[in-house]
């Protein structure tokens, strides 16, 4: 197993929940914590612990981001008009890598991430290995040549387990056009994701 698969898994076991909808996820089979202790009962969470799970939760589903860029995204959204979680959300999904996955590109964020940075990737024809990039409305991500027969791709194409929503808009097996910036409830989260504690978390 691999570092990567091994660290998913360790987030969904961590998170008692299956965060992208995976049939490989041990959370399908054991629905407790990892380690020794993982199966004793858990008492009530305090207001800040599940803050900061709603928090561990979103960061890990993204990619595991970073904190330092997962808290500028946070003051991003609370810097633009209208409802901070919700801007949030639409700030996270304009990620390339995040529409990469989104389009079925590739199986798993970290793999969206790591065909970005290789390179395989072009945004309105352009090649760009950045996978935090901010996508904008209307832009065109397609796949390189090279990218069309890697395996990886073809995989994720073909998986059952997730469909791409109706904000990529899909243009043959290559191309997709992002044509707006979903709101939390178009998101197709196979869990319930909440931002509004995520803010909560940040403002305190």
């Amino acid at each position: 197993m691999s570092k990567r698969q091994s660290a998913k898994h360790k987030l969904d076991r961590r998170m008692g929940e299956n965060i992208w909808g995976r049939p490989s996820s041990p959370v399908n089979k054991r629905s407790y914590g990892p380690g020794q202790h993982g199966q004793r009962r858990k008492g009530k969470m305090s207001d800040f612990g599940l803050q900061l799970r709603a928090k561990q939760k979103l960061k890990g589903y993204y990619g595991d981001v970073t904190e330092k860029q997962f808290r500028r995204t946070y003051e991003e959204a609370t810097a633009m008009k209208g409802d901070a979680s919700q801007n949030l959300i639409g700030l996270l999904e304009r990620r390339l890598a995040m529409v990469v996955y989104r389009a079925k590109f590739a199986p798993t964020v970290f793999a969206a991430r790591q065909i970005v940075s290789h390179g395989h990737i072009r945004v309105n024809g352009v090649k760009c290995n950045i996978a935090s990039r901010r996508v904008d409305v209307g832009d065109v991500i397609s796949l390189g040549d090279k990218a069309k027969n890697m395996a990886l791709v073809i995989e994720a194409q073909s998986l059952p387990e997730r469909d791409i929503p109706d904000y990529v808009v899909v243009d043959g097996t290559d191309k997709v056009t992002f044509s707006r910036v979903p709101t939390l409830d178009e998101v197709p989260y196979p869990v319930q994701m909440e931002p509004n504690l995520v803010v909560e978390f940040y403002s305190r």
